[in-house]
């Protein structure tokens, strides 16, 4: 018997970043703790990307998931997580932690 092919959802997001604390920003990523990379995957993040236009913050972030809330509830959950969100948060424009603070953007179009 072969296992069907899991559908992955498409997801892009928004947020914005303090625009004096990019370059910070960007030297916290340098470096991201092998036990959050290893939530991430286990909470469902594919093909995860993170962008960003340094003159005015935005951050555009890219991912594939089977079930993007079921990913957002699984990292959630995670003691990493929140540990990583909390030393995050001084860098984004929002007071909310910055997984909360996503913005994600309606998936209308690919081209496979």
């Amino acid at each position: 018997m072969t296992e069907a092919p899991r559908t992955m959802q498409r997801v892009c997001f928004l947020l914005h970043l303090r625009p004096d604390r990019v370059d910070d920003y960007l030297a916290a990523h340098d470096h991201v703790w092998p036990e959050m990379l290893d939530a991430l995957r286990d909470a469902g993040w594919h093909n995860y990307s993170l962008f960003v236009r340094p003159e005015d913050g935005l951050v555009v972030g890219y991912l594939e998931t089977p079930d993007f809330d079921a990913a957002q509830r699984a990292m959630a959950a995670t003691d990493v997580n929140a540990r990583w969100q909390a030393g995050m948060a001084e860098y984004f424009a929002d007071a909310a932690a910055p997984d909360r603070a996503m913005q994600p953007l309606q998936h209308y179009f690919h081209l496979a």
